[in-house]
């Protein structure tokens, strides 16, 4: 049995089990066995991650997180969550392997995943032109012309921040009225970078080594035109990673896992959580990576709250002899 496991191997997961680590815990990683590293595996140069001014290659960040995690004795697998029992002193985790690992305390460091259109190029290009986050990537865009996929706030919001950037700023929505608030569409309705198209959907994005521009299809006549662009933003939403849980941990009507005010605890005593996964406003990198911080501070404090036969079963540590009366 061990004494921490940490699900998920984003900016959350690596530097709650870096902290874990440091702290003696040694932490079992899974990091799962195709998106290790989380979405910015995907993500090419970042450069407001602080203390690299130059900036850095997102998988460059995730790995050298990585190798800091099992400097300090985090074991990371590669493998994935199928199920787990947070019920009880004892948690359990069963892996796509069929092995069950046991520990008194899980964080869960799931992230999210952006809503994808499921088009032709859109993976192709990710990262190339094709990017589901403006504030990570919008300053790659100085001068450009690019466009925005969605009709809510949240492509209010992106469409507006690229226009300090970009020089033109299409909003592409597949209806002819959007569903964002009447304040948000009103900042974008007066930004005068920003042009509307209407009753449009994107069903393909064109390029070869990087995205020149989209193919548009009309949702009320069905005919199809190409836009020539330097970059697409996508922003349909995003989706919590909280399939494991159901049923056991309380959720946010956001879909998020609830935690006690700024610590990580959930509702299960035990069960920690850190990251996108309870957090549907900034999803930054470092942000993910401060509430690693919280969590594995606030798992450390727990077990040294625990039965001292509990930490031994976790440590490995023999029980004490029982001490007899000399004669």
């Amino acid at each position: 049995m061990r004494q921490v496991i940490i699900i998920g191997s984003g900016p959350a997961g690596y530097t709650a089990a870096i902290y874990a680590g440091r702290a003696g815990l040694k932490p079992l990683v899974v990091a799962s066995s195709v998106e290790a590293g989380g979405e910015l595996m995907k993500t090419t140069e970042i450069e407001n991650f602080p203390g690299f001014p130059e900036g850095l290659q997102g998988p460059d960040l995730m790995f050298k997180m990585q190798e800091q995690a099992e400097r300090f004795g985090a074991e990371v697998l590669l493998d994935d969550v199928v199920s787990v029992d947070l019920e009880g002193d004892v948690k359990r985790v069963t892996l796509g392997s069929g092995d069950v690992e046991e520990a008194l305390t899980v964080i869960f460091a799931t992230g999210s995943a952006y809503r994808k259109l499921g088009i032709e190029g859109e993976e192709r290009l990710s990262g190339r032109g094709v990017s589901w986050c403006a504030t990570c990537d919008g300053f790659f865009f100085k001068e450009k012309n690019i466009a925005v996929v969605g009709g809510g706030d949240s492509a209010m919001e992106e469409a507006t921040f690229l226009t300090r950037f970009a020089t033109k700023v299409y909003v592409i929505h597949r209806s002819e009225s959007l569903r964002a608030s009447k304040i948000m569409q009103q900042r974008a309705f007066d930004n005068d970078k920003i042009e509307f198209l209407y009753n449009k959907t994107v069903t393909e994005v064109v390029g070869d080594e990087k995205a020149t521009g989209v193919v548009l299809t009309d949702t009320v006549d069905g005919s199809t035109s190409t836009l020539d662009l330097d970059g697409l933003f996508i922003a349909i939403g995003n989706d919590p990673r909280v399939h494991l849980v159901h049923g056991q941990l309380d959720l946010t009507s956001a879909g998020t896992i609830a935690v006690d005010g700024r610590s990580s605890k959930t509702n299960l005593t035990g069960v920690f959580a850190a990251g996108d996964v309870i957090d549907d406003t900034y999803r930054q990198a470092i942000t993910a990576a401060g509430s690693g911080t919280v969590a594995a501070l606030d798992a450390e404090h727990y077990l040294a709250g625990l039965p001292k036969d509990l930490l031994d079963q976790a440590t490995g540590a023999a029980p004490a002899e029982p001490v007899t009366a000399s004669a």
